[in-house]
């Protein structure tokens, strides 16, 4: 889990999602959310997965926040677009 904030000022924290899955390739993905919401809040970015829990936690401990607000960009304005989005 990291902590950042967007170029608003604002918390996020950035996380590790991941399902259950038969297939462990690309299991597990970065999953941002505001900080304070609940653990289901928050958007995910699929683009960025990794096999293991242990690989996208060494990952996401050293990703930069410049990274981490640019992946959050990336992931708000795929959720904006998504037919899938609410209005």
């Amino acid at each position: 889990m990291r902590e950042f904030t967007d170029e608003n000022g604002r918390s996020w924290v950035a996380t590790v999602g991941g399902g259950p899955a038969t297939d462990y390739k690309g299991r597990y993905y970065l999953h941002l959310r505001p900080s304070g919401a609940e653990q289901d809040a928050g958007v995910g970015l699929r683009d960025v997965r990794w096999n293991s829990l242990g690989t996208a936690e060494r990952t996401l401990a050293t990703m930069s926040g410049v990274e981490l607000r640019r992946r959050l960009r990336s992931a708000l304005g795929r959720a904006s677009i998504s037919p899938s989005a609410g209005p």
